[in-house]
């Protein structure tokens, strides 16, 4: 699976912060990345050596930094590496549902639940269509029960009530999965296939 490269995701990520307010200070950065202020700090001086920013001191105390014509062209190649890869992963994610589907559909599964709200939840729904598997629900473990592309969004304790064949994991929260351990179903995870 293709990594995202964290120290380019900060770098990209101060070069934006930076073009949009060129007087952020060091702190607020580190507060905006969640990230300690010393390698906020580092990262900063790694950026003024790259020749991508400048930094101006304005009064003794505040300081504004100033994206060179090398830092928007080193923020448009951070942009567009981070898009690839994001599109990479979304594309790898997407051949886990299709395996995972396939695996049910050679089981004989034709309702599922999904285990999980969020965007995961959201791209299998996506490729479920046209398949001969319906989404019978999704579970919100998050107590959210606004519904996802008109599917009924049911808490844990409702999942009782729901007529299905089995459950598909739709969430990495560790903490989500680990409250399956009470749910008497057959459980499908997209990281088996």
């Amino acid at each position: 699976m293709n990594k995202i490269n964290p120290s380019e995701e900060i770098s990209m990520r101060i070069l934006e912060y930076i073009h949009e307010n060129p007087a952020i200070t060091q702190r607020d950065l580190a507060s905006k990345l969640g990230i300690a202020l010393g390698l906020t700090n580092s990262y900063i001086k790694r950026l003024y050596k790259k020749g991508c920013i400048k930094i101006k001191n304005l009064d003794g105390k505040r300081i504004k930094y100033i994206l060179t014509p090398k830092g928007f062209v080193e923020k448009a190649r951070l942009t567009c590496n981070y898009m690839a890869r994001s599109f990479n992963y979304f594309k790898e994610i997407k051949q886990k549902i299709d395996q995972t589907y396939k695996a049910m559909i050679e089981s004989g599964i034709k309702r599922v639940v999904l285990w999980g709200s969020g965007e995961l939840a959201e791209l299998c729904i996506i490729s479920s269509m046209g398949l001969p598997i319906k989404i019978a629900g999704v579970v919100s473990l998050n107590g959210d029960k606004k519904k996802i592309f008109n599917h009924t969004v049911y808490t844990k304790e409702e999942i009782k009530d729901i007529d299905f064949d089995a459950v598909l994991v739709a969430t990495f929260d560790e903490k989500e999965i680990a409250e399956l351990k009470n749910i008497d179903a057959r459980v499908f995870y997209l990281w088996q296939s």
